[in-house]
């Protein structure tokens, strides 16, 4: 473990865990990144995609791959499209982004592993997307990319069988501030609907202003997301003239958006963006429920997903997952 510790104590289990690591493990590896070390981020997270055998759980789940047209590119944007194989549509619809930290392209395989058993446990489509990132992709092109997927999936329900007015948006760390800055997209550009907003440890502020976003030494900690950050939005980091669509931290305006899940760990960068985030949409009128880990850190639940409140962070998230499809609908 970093001699650097500026944050709060790790849970015994996660502490016992991030002290085993070995030296060239993908999450040893987002510690203190540069922009030197995003080329390894990338060839050692290539390395957990899932196959397409793992994808279909024993037969449960169908997998379908599309390549959809991208606004004035010339070149696709993939979709790896999950339903299950039995039983008959149109299904409730899960538009899964990625974590990246924006700069990790991971492709649309990236974390599917775990959504996959969500189609299995719950009769829903996941469809994730693969979105460029940067730095040779800068905003706005990554949230771009995730909007123009998710109108797809909504223009062409019928198509891939899903129910257009049951559509929700989860995504994960730098996928979580994409997802939330594509849903700030939404309200703006009068759709498609979200039913819900999942939003795991999300990526949400670039200027490094509260006390977490100092933490170091931590998975993904102040350098890492320093670089990430950067990446994505260049000489304007941290400064007065950054959209909320990039950062949806800096977003003023928060109604009118869909009901919100927020969760992230207490010894983690992210934390104090994420409760400010939570405690502000709850001042909006958006129904919100926010989890925060303590003992838990970024990444603690690939680290050591046995440990208790790794397990408890499973659990809670996937009771709120279980509640938004069987209860979410929009109008129609």
């Amino acid at each position: 473990m970093s001699k650097t510790k500026n944050y709060p104590e790790l849970d015994p289990e996660i502490a016992a865990a991030f002290d085993a690591l070995a030296p060239d493990s993908h999450l040893r590896g987002t510690i203190g990144t540069t922009a030197e070390g995003i080329a390894r981020m990338r060839e050692t997270a290539r390395l957990a995609l899932p196959s397409d055998n793992e994808l279909r759980r024993g037969g449960a789940v169908d997998v379908e791959e599309r390549s959809i047209p991208r606004q004035s590119d010339p070149t696709g944007l993939d979709l790896l499209i999950l339903r299950p194989s039995a039983g008959t549509g149109p299904w409730p619809c899960v538009y899964f982004v990625h974590g990246s930290g924006m700069v990790v392209g991971e492709s649309c395989r990236a974390g599917m592993g775990g959504a996959a058993a969500w189609v299995e446990e719950f009769g829903t489509a996941v469809v994730g997307v693969d979105y460029r990132v940067a730095p040779e992709f800068p905003h706005p092109e990554p949230v771009e990319d995730v909007y123009t997927g998710l109108r797809w999936v909504s223009n062409h329900a019928t198509e891939i069988d899903v129910d257009p007015n049951r559509i929700m948006i989860v995504g994960v760390s730098g996928g979580g501030g994409l997802a939330a800055g594509t849903a700030l997209l939404c309200r703006d550009r009068g759709g498609p609907a979200l039913t819900h907003q999942i939003l795991v440890c999300p990526m949400l502020d670039d200027r490094e202003v509260t006390v977490s976003s100092k933490f170091e030494g931590v998975i993904w900690d102040r350098r890492s997301n320093h670089t990430g950050w950067s990446a994505l939005l260049g000489e304007s980091c941290g400064g007065p003239d950054v959209s909320p669509y990039a950062a949806p931290a800096r977003a003023t305006n928060l109604h009118g958006l869909p009901p919100t899940y927020l969760d992230c760990g207490a010894s983690e960068v992210f934390r104090d963006e994420v409760m400010d985030l939570g405690s502000r949409l709850a001042q909006a009128g958006v129904p919100v429920e926010l989890h925060l880990w303590s003992g838990a850190m970024h990444g603690s639940e690939r680290l050591a997903p046995r440990a208790e409140v790794s397990r408890a962070a499973i659990a809670a998230r996937t009771s709120y997952l279980r509640r938004a499809l069987t209860r979410g609908k929009n109008p129609a």
